[in-house]
């Protein structure tokens, strides 16, 4: 509390001194944010700008200059040359079902462990966590024999059957230890008033957990839409490719040049662009719910 002092019919007012360092410790946050925030803009404002340049300018003016004028043949060529409408309809279809499989397998695996305590729940959280740590090279080659053999190689489903585990195995790690602080009295107050496990999963324990479940749904969307060597193993038609496996593909072609690559990288960071802004309150609220209880 500020002290305050008369003096000579005027009211002095002091300040503590940890007000003020606090201040500055502000001001260098806020700084160190500005310019980590601008190292991040830079490729995004590179790809922006080259992506509406043509050839002959980029080779005149280089990477950083402005365009000299308005070039969209690079987003034309590339949005023709591999049918971007049905790869994007791939990435969200793929991306989509597993966020959502994801979440439900993980807030099952979650429930039993964190709030059925399944006998040896500490070591089989440690094994999904060693196993969520394993290189995705490792998996390749069992993972390719298992999905010839059941006639799924060059199918989306494997690609979904795939990233859903990986990424249900971090989500139970996480819900596990989520769901191991829930509220016992909570719990036992709808057990005595006759709810059934089932019934306290979805009528407790989900709505509670819901912002988790939004942050842990939004997460896995964008991890899988940004996945490449799997879907680049497994989908090896055209026509079942996603948005990152196009664009790496494309860049292999002599055809193509610099600003046709910047227009490709563009067109593929847009959909993430917007589904993160679509759901950035819900991130928001999701990351500071845990911080109140």
């Amino acid at each position: 509390m500020a002290t305050e002092l008369l003096t000579t019919g005027r009211r002095i007012t002091k300040r503590p001194s940890g007000l003020n360092r606090k201040k500055t410790s502000d001001w260098v946050v806020l700084a160190v944010a500005i310019v980590l925030g601008f190292f991040i803009a830079v490729p995004f404002l590179m790809i922006l700008v080259n992506s509406f340049k043509s050839p002959e300018d980029y080779a005149t003016s280089g990477p950083l200059s402005l365009p000299t004028e308005f070039y969209t043949d690079g987003l034309t060529a590339f949005w023709e040359r591999v049918n971007f409408p049905e790869k994007l309809w791939n990435s969200i279809y793929i991306s989509g079902l597993v966020a959502v499989f994801a979440v439900v397998i993980s807030m099952f695996n979650a429930f039993a462990l964190g709030i059925g305590r399944v006998k040896g729940r500490s070591w089989i959280v440690v094994l999904i966590l060693l196993a969520n740590m394993l290189p995705q090279e490792v998996l390749l080659y069992p993972l390719y024999f298992m999905f010839k053999q059941v006639g799924l190689y060059d199918n989306q489903w494997a690609v979904i059957i795939i990233f859903t585990v990986i990424q249900s195995a971090f989500g139970t790690y996480l819900l596990a230890s989520v769901y191991g602080t829930f509220p016992k009295g909570l719990l036992e107050a709808a057990s005595l008033d006759g709810a059934s496990r089932w019934r306290i999963l979805w009528t407790v324990v989900f709505p509670i957990s819901r912002p988790t479940l939004s942050v842990l749904l939004i997460f896995f969307f964008i991890w899988t839409w940004n996945e490449f060597l799997i879907p680049l193993t497994f989908l090896i038609s055209n026509a079942t490719q996603t948005v990152p496996v196009a664009i790496t593909v494309l860049q292999g072609d002599r055809l193509m040049d610099v600003t046709t690559t910047s227009a490709s990288a563009l067109l593929g960071l847009i959909p993430t662009l917007i589904f993160f802004l679509i759901f950035q309150r819900t991130l928001t609220r999701g990351i500071t719910a845990g911080a109140v209880k």
